[in-house]
């Protein structure tokens, strides 16, 4: 079993590469989550991942995108029963890679992982779609809108279904901000987020939210307010210096922008402190 803190300086260095790997990101998530993953379990996630792709049909390579969309979803969505159901929102290992490959279920976003990477490795055109509330994949090019949706088990989906679904979520139109390919950093923030999400109505996984919002913290791009999310999950488990020193710190950044907020922050980091007496 390898030391936390290794898994945390892979996820890292990984997330500054050139080319971020976003299986390795994904699987180092699942290592955070459970100390009993060992290098040999990530290993064995990414031969699956190949074993997978190997199976996708020859003559499907350098085929059109709805052919890309028909194979994989045979393949991932009817034989291997990749899919999700409603239940799964409630796991958190349905945002784990290492587990959705286990399991064969998932959140849309994991469940996308898994298309995504077995096309990649066998050759697609392939693109995640983060629209509001679903994620989604793309094959060819974005133009041509040629969607699937692992979490329906590879449901064929076209612009007009793309629209239905975020006028479902948001109960506003698809706007053009919203057709933008997701880059790998982008999934990997948008997952850590789901965690978070998933841990913050249970106070007794408080753990969860804080080693969540850790790694978000080391992606090169975070939003600047996780720094006092991270800082009230200290105080919250009881490291009143810690949160307390670091809210100041965010004050410090918020000063230029927001003097009020910034004064707002450091009478929460007094009362941290006094927490302490």
């Amino acid at each position: 079993m390898s030391d936390v803190t290794d898994w945390r300086r892979e996820f890292a260095q990984e997330a500054r590469a050139r080319r971020p790997d976003l299986a390795r990101l994904c699987l180092l998530i699942g290592a955070e989550a459970d100390p009993t993953v060992t290098r040999h379990d990530l290993d064995a996630a990414e031969i699956e991942l190949d074993r997978l792709a190997g199976l996708v049909p020859y003559a499907t390579r350098g085929a059109g995108a709805d052919a890309w969309v028909a194979a994989l979803g045979e393949l991932l969505g009817r034989r291997c029963g990749f899919q999700g159901v409603p239940s799964d929102y409630q796991r958190l290992d349905s945002s784990l890679l290492h587990e959705v490959l286990r399991r064969r279920r998932g959140l849309p976003i994991l469940l996308s992982v898994v298309w995504m990477e077995v096309a990649r490795r066998a050759g697609a055109p392939v693109y995640g779609l983060g629209l509001p509330g679903h994620f989604v994949v793309g094959f060819g090019d974005p133009a041509d809108q040629v969607f699937a949706d692992p979490f329906a088990g590879g449901r064929a989906m076209t612009g007009v279904d793309a629209e239905l679904l975020v006028a479902g979520a948001t109960g506003g139109p698809l706007e053009p901000s919203m057709m933008r390919p997701a880059d790998a950093l982008d999934i990997v923030l948008r997952i850590l987020n789901n965690i978070r999400a998933w841990a913050a109505p249970r106070p007794e996984r408080s753990a969860v939210a804080l080693w969540a919002v850790e790694l978000s913290l080391l992606l090169p791009s975070h939003p600047a307010r996780l720094r006092y999310e991270h800082a009230e999950l200290l105080v919250q488990r009881g490291e009143f210096q810690a949160g307390a020193a670091e809210m100041e710190a965010y004050a410090t950044v918020v000063d230029a922008v927001e003097p009020s907020a910034a004064a707002s922050i450091r009478h929460r980091a007094q009362a941290a402190r006094a927490l302490l007496n």
